[in-house]
């Protein structure tokens, strides 16, 4: 297949986990003799084409719009902080760019001929719109996530965007069924939506990935030593649930009282979270590593940790989960309403991995989180066995494989479509 693919995050540019999502699976693409075209944001240091690990890779420069905003900002928008209405007008031009890239440039100048339009979230959604429409290519959007459920104040305009893309496509994918279900409850079509997890390199992400002195190494450096370690890696918002976390710091510490915590991450809630820590007097039991790290360095947090907790109130999928399991580490998960980490954890039976908890509740996080601390055996075997998991269920190239094989029967959907109209048309001829 020739994929034309419309994502806002690529390397070297990351945000979250799209970013590692986009970088793995187009590799992926690639390696099964697929042909991938990215079309990405460009912050303004980049290059405007390139390579990245095979994968060409355009990137449109973005230019200051700034005089003309008045006259284009939606209504809703024009209430969001001045950063986020110049972040919203940056999206808005990299879609109108990239389209015109693809379709001007490289469709109609280049002679070049693509199977089909790709595009991630409403951040790439209306690029992959005009190309359906001026190519007449099948279209697929992909939902990692909606305006609803991640924003607690949701925007009319981006949920526009959204709706409009979902009717537009001819399949809607998304990475869980936990947000399949939301999407049906929102109101999208159900016959279009296919689910496909998202998944996790088991040869890069595995337990022996360090040796056991470096990370003993890397412990004592950051003042751990052999004391219990619990590790949170996230966005700092209030879907992450870091703050109910810190809460139930106080209880684990009766228990443990040298268990440390290390949060690795920023985000809006890092006053918040920093107030919390000095009010229950926790500076000595939670580190707070308030930055980004590369990805060899957040393996090591994953190598020194004890347990991996990921507390989230709404979480699609969330990737740092299937990492960390890679890594051979147990998991508590938060597991209530759209929570992709429901369907990765396996919270009871012989394939046992990890806990399920309320993210709401401090206390059921503290219960969970000290019955793993108090049985190194149970920490072992869970770690074992969410490993096992992941070779079985979330490897890339297994994730690779699915999806190429939705792109696959979207196109012949299409095309049976188009074959089929075009054949009532010659018989309703007069």
């Amino acid at each position: 297949m020739k994929i034309a693919y419309l994502v806002d995050e690529f390397p070297p540019f990351f945000r979250g986990g799209l970013g590692t999502y986009a970088m793995e699976i187009t590799r992926e693409y690639t390696r099964e003799g697929h042909t991938i075209t990215v079309f990405s944001r460009n912050t303004g240091s980049e290059p405007t084409s390139d390579f990245w690990a095979g994968v060409e890779v355009h990137r449109p420069l973005l230019m200051d719009t700034s005089d003309i905003f008045n006259i284009i900002n939606p209504q809703d928008v024009k209430r969001w902080d001045p950063g986020s209405q110049n972040f919203f007008l940056e999206t808005i031009f990299y879609n109108f760019l990239s389209a015109s890239k693809l379709i001007s440039s490289l469709v109609k100048k280049d002679r070049r001929d693509f199977d089909i339009v790709v595009s991630h979230d409403w951040l790439a959604a209306l690029g992959g719109i005009i190309a359906k429409k001026n190519l007449g290519k099948p279209f697929v959007f992909h939902f990692h996530s909606t305006e609803q459920g991640r924003s607690g104040q949701s925007s009319e305009t981006v949920m526009a965007i959204e709706r409009l893309a979902a009717e537009k496509a001819d399949t809607i994918v998304t990475v869980s069924y936990a947000m399949r279900d939301e999407l049906v409850k929102l109101g999208y079509q159900e016959q279009k939506i296919r689910v496909v997890y998202n998944g996790v390199d088991p040869e890069k992400y595995r337990p022996d990935h360090f040796a056991p002195e470096k990370i003993q190494e890397w412990r004592d450096k950051n003042g751990i030593g052999t004391d219990p370690l619990i590790f949170f890696v996230g966005r700092l918002t209030w879907v992450k649930g870091v703050d109910s976390l810190v809460l139930a710091m106080p209880q684990i510490v009766k228990e443990f009282p040298k268990a440390r915590l290390i949060i690795l991450g920023s985000g809006e809630m890092d006053t918040m979270i920093n107030e919390i820590i000095h009010k229950n007097d926790l500076t000595r039991n939670v580190i707070f590593h308030n930055k980004y790290v590369n990805e060899e360095e957040r393996l090591m947090y994953y190598s020194a940790c004890d347990i991996a907790i990921f507390p989230s109130k709404y979480e699609p999928f969330g990737i740092v989960c299937t990492e960390a399991m890679a890594m051979g580490k147990p998991v508590v998960v938060g597991a209530v309403g759209t929570s992709g980490l429901r369907e990765q954890v396996l919270s009871s039976g012989e394939d046992q991995n990890g806990f399920h908890i309320n993210p709401f509740d401090s206390h059921d996080i503290a219960k969970y989180v000290i019955l793993l601390l108090k049985n190194r055996d149970m920490r072992e075997l869970f770690g074992k066995k969410g490993r096992e998991r992941v070779l079985a269920e979330f490897t890339w190239n297994h994730i690779a494989k699915e999806t190429t094989k939705v792109y696959e029967d979207t196109i012949d959907a299409y095309y049976h479509e188009v074959s089929k109209n075009i054949h009532s048309m010659i018989q309703n001829s007069p």
